[in-house]
């Protein structure tokens, strides 16, 4: 199949091409068109519109603006790059040839915050440009009438990891790594990751099986606590993990404190770190076929810390 990968020198992008290559052939579309290993080749959102694009069986978007923890960034970002660009591509998905759409939406897209377990059904509650930018995307894919041969599939991770990752996950193995013991045992909470791994099977699975048009969530099988993942990271260095449970409200204090100086432990950081957010991945394992996910969560995260070293 001919691929065209959005945001392909990302991080999932990366991924997915390491992964991709060899069964498919790959084109890129991104803001820079340097050469990478398993590409054709890499275009620029302009060609979009002049006819330089090869046909195409499946479009991968994944390019976007990230959640910003230090809300630098302007709401109108967000909205230009999250729903405009996804607007822009999935308008020319619909005017090709391609027959397959993959949308990178985010969990945070249905809810904030999760009391239970959250399924696709979910009344979307997103608070934030982010996910408010997301769910517009989402909505406009879901606004179109869709040709009989078309299918296009909006999947909502939960926080991703893997080899390149840059988020949390790094810098809670910084901290971890200096030595510094974790403060945050007594929130002691559940949530669900995913591994790019998986993702990438996941992705490998859609655009070759006749798989119903839909959104899905995507995680890992079983979600995991921030005290079990402190252990995890300490097993990856040898060392024996120092948690304390240092009162929640003394530490939501000293986040705030913290945010307002500009440091790392901000208000949003401390609740993405401690909070409860567990998603069902249930309905993908159906689509896909499949009782559970080849990389099981902690082979995943011990994999992400290894590639961290």
């Amino acid at each position: 199949m001919n691929i065209l990968i959005t945001g392909i020198h990302g991080f999932v992008g990366s991924n997915l091409v390491a992964y991709l290559k060899g069964k498919h052939t790959i084109y890129g579309l991104d803001i820079v068109s340097p050469e990478k290993d398993g590409v054709e080749k890499t275009f620029s959102w302009a060609d979009l519109e002049n006819g330089s694009i090869p046909q195409i069986d499946a479009i991968i978007h994944l390019a976007g603006k990230a959640h910003d923890t230090k809300n630098k960034a302007e709401a109108d970002v967000y909205f230009k790059i999250n729903t405009g660009l996804t607007q822009t591509i999935y308008d020319y998905f619909l005017a090709s040839q391609a027959k397959k759409f993959i949308f990178f939406s985010t969990a945070k897209a249905a809810a904030d915050k999760v009391d239970g377990i959250l399924t696709e059904d979910v009344v979307p509650t997103p608070v934030g440009p982010y996910g408010e930018s997301k769910i517009k995307a989402e909505e406009y894919i879901l606004s179109k009438d869709l040709a009989a041969d078309k299918q296009f599939y909006i999947l909502r991770p939960c926080m991703i990891h893997g080899p390149g990752n840059k988020g949390n996950l790094n810098l809670l193995y910084s901290v971890v790594r200096k030595g510094i013991p974790w403060p945050l045992g007594a929130f002691d909470n559940l949530r669900t990751f995913t591994s790019v791994e998986n993702i990438c099977f996941a992705v490998q699975g859609l655009i070759t099986k006749d798989i119903a048009s839909g959104i899905y969530n995507m995680g890992d099988d079983e979600p995991i606590s921030t005290n079990e993942l402190i252990a995890i990271i300490c097993e990856s260095m040898g060392k024996k993990p120092h948690i304390w449970k240092i009162n929640k409200s003394f530490m939501t204090g000293m986040a705030k404190f913290c945010g307002f100086l500009h440091l790392p432990l901000n208000p949003e950081r401390l609740r993405k770190l401690t909070e409860n957010y567990v998603a069902s991945n249930a309905k993908i394992k159906s689509a896909l076929g499949i009782d559970c996910f080849p990389i099981d969560p902690r082979t995943g995260l011990k994999s992400t810390l290894q590639s961290f070293r």
